[in-house]
């Protein structure tokens, strides 16, 4: 992998630059960086004009509307309410806060509760004050136009700030605090996704690691930064940078350095975010509460053993036998298809591994020529791939498909005899992907927590694979996003991994 020297951070670094031999800069930093030219959007700001915009028409279409058969409601004076009362609604629903990355999708419920709850509150006064018997079917009518067009409005805006951002046309100049594997991997991970906002421009660590005490096999210390102290001139780098916003990992510096580092950053006008210490258990439902003067963080993981996990391993089966009776003519048209452009057999199956380690069959469409393969760990191809860091996937060797195979692969439709292993009880509609017996044992041996993805059964999608970690990517993130996935899993965010999967092969999808 090449450093980020040559490959330049999603900011914009045409302005100015600070030279190394600035007294800003301190010794360990042999590079330079430049201020971006523009300033991060206000997204908070445009989600209320937008959402104020789309309150607008959507009173608009009920007001001049009235005459079409599809809104038979006599419109009163307390529509005019209604949009004032949904926008107090959404500000304490929290949507308009300061947020990280793009949450699109997670605002979808809030945004048709906290409309839901205007509509309520001006439905009770109405009747309260006037006894208008059809206050009820007039809001419920407005309530279903205004969502539907806040949504609209919310979902164009996030389409156009991810193009924004990816663009380098919009994002927060961010410092990141801690040059260990930490905070690099921090950076790492923004700079490969800019669609989150943060454009990392430097570290800030008065006593950064070696590169021997690092690691140099860490994919995180290609993330080529200049580092800086903190000294008295911190208030001098936020304003050349342009910096933003502000991430503290973990670094050598003490307690008392990092909290009198936060308060200088918040005068300084940066936001700070805090990297939490055993952030590998952290879910993302936790209670944070003030005991005895201390706040403490409570967290409730889901529990792959109970009942709601029995419940959904049921609704899979249950719609995994639906969906063959469905697509039965499509999986009928691809199996003559495969037939007559690969040959027999139809299926593929391979031996994985799912739940609490078991084997099972897999299936799987052909897509490849036939030809006599180990798939053993130490196959020249495979050690390669494990060498630096990647899970094995795609096309390994010599590529095989036919040109039948090649359509499958592209659109995923050589996954769909997996619906038999879900109906059967192997698999799960969603999940983290299963792997072969003969490389699990590696696995377990090499990655770390990796053995944690069995807590679950494997899926046909999953939250890795909707994030771009399939093929030959970063075993180690993948295994992390799945394990997110378990710790986090409920009916909700299996339904975003569903609506990005559908998304995928459209668009990169926005969370």
């Amino acid at each position: 992998m090449e450093s980020h020297a040559a490959n330049p951070s999603p900011v914009d670094t045409a302005a100015a630059a600070v030279e190394v031999d600035s007294p800003l800069v301190a010794p360990a930093a042999q590079s330079t960086v430049a201020a971006p030219r523009r300033r991060a959007s206000r997204v908070a700001e445009w989600e209320l004009l937008v959402d104020s915009a789309m309150l607008g028409v959507a009173l608009l279409v009920l007001v001049v509307g009235t005459a079409l058969p599809a809104i038979a409601i006599d419109p009163s004076a307390w529509l005019l309410v209604f949009p004032l009362v949904a926008l107090a609604s959404l500000t304490l629903f929290g949507l308009y806060r300061v947020r990280l990355g793009m949450r699109f999708l997670d605002d979808v419920p809030k945004i048709a509760g906290a409309t839901a709850v205007a509509a309520m509150v001006v439905t009770f006064a109405e009747v309260l004050v006037s006894q208008n018997g059809g206050a009820a079917a007039e809001m419920l009518t407005g309530w279903t136009v205004a969502t539907g067009l806040v949504l609209a409005g919310r979902g164009g805006l996030a389409l156009a700030e991810r193009r924004a951002r990816v663009h380098g046309a919009a994002g927060s100049p961010t410092l990141v605090v801690g040059a260990g594997r930490v905070g690099r991997l921090i950076a790492h991970r923004l700079m490969d996704k800019p669609e989150v906002g943060l454009a990392p421009v430097a570290f800030l660590d008065d006593d950064p690691l070696s590169e021997a005490d690092r690691g140099t096999d860490d994919r995180e210390a290609q993330s080529e930064l200049p580092i800086f102290d903190s000294g008295p001139a911190l208030g001098t780098i936020v304003r050349e940078l342009g910096i933003e916003h502000a991430i503290i990992g973990f670094s050598s510096s003490s307690h008392e350095t990092q909290l009198d580092l936060a308060r200088r950053l918040h005068e300084l006008g940066v936001t700070v975010s805090v990297v939490p210490r055993l952030f590998e258990a952290m879910p993302d439902r936790i209670a944070p509460q003030r005991t005895v003067g201390m706040p403490l963080v409570s967290i409730f993981p889901s529990t792959p053993r109970g009942w709601r996990m029995s419940a959904k391993y049921a609704l899979d089966r249950f719609l995994a036998v639906l969906a063959i009776g469905i697509l039965s003519p499509l999986l009928a048209v691809v199996s003559v298809a495969v037939r007559l452009g690969v040959g027999r057999p139809v299926f593929y199956r391979q031996q994985r591994i799912g739940l609490d380690g078991r084997e099972f069959e897999m299936l799987k469409f052909r897509t490849m020529r036939a030809l006599p393969y180990s798939g053993s760990p130490a196959d020249g191809t495979l050690e390669e791939v494990f060498e630096r860091g990647l899970a094995p996937g795609g096309v390994e060797g010599e590529d095989r498909r036919t040109r039948v195979g090649a359509v499958l692969r592209k659109t995923s439709l050589d996954e769909l005899p997996q619906l038999f292993n879900v109906a059967r009880g192997e698999m799960s509609i969603v999940g983290p992907r299963p792997e072969r017996e003969e490389l699990v044992p590696w696995f377990e041996r090499e990655v770390y927590r990796y053995q944690e993805r069995h807590r679950m059964k494997p899926g046909i999608t999953g939250w890795a694979q909707v994030h771009g970690l399939r093929g030959k990517t970063s075993l180690a993130d993948r295994v992390e996003w799945d394990n997110y996935y378990i710790e986090n899993c409920s009916p909700w965010l299996d339904f975003k991994i569903l609506v990005l999967t559908l998304a995928a092969p459209f668009h990169d999808g926005i969370e």
